[in-house]
């Protein structure tokens, strides 16, 4: 009978506090060599704090108990020891790939420091295998690519470069902290099924053992497709931990159960078939310039055609929802839809006026009733302001004639709505969480009554159980004021739970539309059918 191997990772009564306030408290968790551990739980829970103490990368904590990797507590080396295991015998995925590379240095100047810090390869011999490990994580042109920088990259090829650094040195742990979360889910999928596959190519020529996984991540579908086994964090503490297969059918802890249960749900009303059509547009067409670098380096113009013959409708109390990759068009015909870049060809309606018959004074009139919550909740939000400026400025601005004290009535009415309490007023956005500004950005929507209101990505950023709370949040927000949403979204679950029907967009061009749960039941383009297939 084979022992049972030791573990590869161990930590033993780990607690953690950042000032007076204890974020991780007397954990005690295990890896073994070649498993994948993802480990869950809401934001604020510990997960990505628990991962950066692994690494020392916490330097205003205090940080107490045992950190062992192979035996070595972590907690006693030295710097320059701990810098010798960074990257060597444990590396990290970041959550956000561009901002974890220097902007300033190409993709292959990073991965080689790595290459000749850590195995003292000659610049030349780290650049061959620079090159070599692009194309293993399935980058196109790695001899090119070897020399673009950061932001000539798209999102999954950044998230491929920087695990391509990841794996330079062949670590025995691997840190994954939301590796898929800014990715749409075919990339997704495919960067989950690549890590997978280095997993067992490094098991194929190791020493049996193989490289174990740390996935920290809120993404229940991917935990249940990657993960053996599954840790489950709250404020701080460990509440449970089993098999992925027991965690899914027989959770124990009724946090878990609350998580499993936070997947969104289809709650949407009914439109009347009698409902006006709101918006509308024909045969859509936006190009942008772009140029092309010729002989001895002149450029020459070209047209790049992001939008081309898009037809969609929308109807009063009615959620439509337009997914499709990266660069397939989704966010360009939202700027379309808000008359915030100009279109090529086609027609854009109005309430039955097209937007070209409208004076600009009436244009800019229309922004009132077309509103835009945005992805990034912190990113979209003022830092300088507070809330009741966030929230004011736009009434200030379309609706002049109201006094200081009128404007404060409607600002207070919009945050009770949104659940949000009148103390928030004078607090400034880093003071809320990721939940509480999404909510402020729907109330600042929200206040000018608009008719239409354009969710770009709207909970992509937030763990399960806060998304379900903004989606409740939305369908209630409809059904009380009659709103028609246009939904941008990479997460069919998301769009099945708000959507009443859905357009595909591929390359610019709708590919199929039709009611949401129809065609994510039964997709008929192959595009769909990949798009439903990697949500799975």
């Amino acid at each position: 009978m084979t022992a049972p191997l030791p573990p590869l990772l161990s930590l033993e009564n780990l607690t953690i506090r950042l000032g007076n306030r204890t974020v991780v408290d007397d954990l005690t968790l295990q890896i073994k060599p070649g498993e994948r551990l993802a480990l869950v739980g809401e934001s604020g829970s510990g997960k990505t704090i628990t991962a950066l103490s692994i690494l020392r990368l916490l330097p205003n904590a205090k940080v107490q108990g045992k950190i062992l990797l192979q035996g070595d507590d972590l907690q006693q080396q030295s710097i320059a020891q701990i810098r010798q295991v960074r990257g060597r015998d444990v590396a990290m995925i970041f959550q956000e790939p561009m901002s974890a590379l220097n902007p300033l240095y190409s993709i292959g100047a990073q991965i080689i420091e790595t290459l000749q810090l850590h195995e003292g390869l000659s610049p030349g011999e780290a650049r061959e295998k620079t090159i070599r490990l692009l194309a293993r994580t399935g980058i196109r042109e790695p001899e090119r690519r070897v020399d673009s920088f950061p932001h000539q990259l798209s999102g999954g090829q950044l998230q491929r470069a920087v695990i391509a650094m990841a794996l330079a040195c062949r670590p025995k742990l691997l840190i994954a902290d939301e590796p898929t979360t800014a990715l749409d889910m075919t990339v997704r999928a495919r960067i989950v099924q690549l890590l997978l596959d280095l997993q067992e190519e490094e098991l194929a020529r190791g020493d049996g053992q193989g490289m174990a996984i740390l996935l920290i991540t809120h993404d229940l579908n991917l935990v249940r497709r990657f993960a053996q086994r599954v840790a489950v964090m709250e404020h701080g503490q460990l509440v449970e931990s089993s098999s992925t297969d027991a965690l899914f059918e027989q959770p124990q802890h009724p946090y878990t159960i609350k998580l499993l249960n936070s997947r969104p749900q289809r709650e949407i009303a009914e439109v009347p078939a009698s409902a006006a059509t709101l918006l509308h547009t024909q045969a859509l067409r936006v190009e942008y310039a772009k140029k092309i670098a010729g002989w001895r380096g002149w450029f020459r113009h070209d047209r790049f055609i992001a939008l081309e013959g898009a037809s969609i409708s929308l109807r009063a109390g009615e959620t439509i929802g337009v997914v499709g990759e990266s660069g397939s068009g989704k966010s360009t015909l939202a700027q379309a839809i808000l008359n915030l870049i100009p279109v090529q060809g086609g027609a854009l309606e109005f309430d039955g006026i097209a937007m070209q018959k409208r004076s600009k004074q009436q244009r800019r009139e229309l922004r009132a009733t077309l509103q835009v919550v945005f992805q990034d909740p912190f990113g979209s939000l003022s830092p300088r302001q507070t809330v009741q400026q966030i929230i004011g400025e736009g009434l200030a601005l379309h609706f002049p004639a109201l006094s200081a004290t009128q404007r404060l009535t409607q600002i207070v009415e919009v945050l009770g709505e949104v659940g949000l309490p009148t103390s928030a007023l004078s607090r400034y956005p880093h003071e809320f969480s990721g939940g509480q500004r999404q909510r402020i950005a729907i109330a600042r929507a929200l206040v000018l009554k608009p008719r239409v209101v354009v969710l770009d990505e709207p909970t992509s950023a937030l763990d399960v159980s806060i998304q379900n709370q903004i989606l409740q949040l939305l369908v209630s927000l409809q059904k009380k004021h009659g709103l028609s949403y246009v939904l941008i979204s990479h997460d069919l679950a998301v769009v099945n739970a708000l959507a009443h029907r859905l357009y595909v967009l591929k390359d610019g061009v709708i590919v199929e539309s039709g009611d949401t749960a129809e065609l994510i039941t039964r997709p008929q383009h192959p595009y769909t059918q990949s798009l439903v297939q990697a949500s799975l």
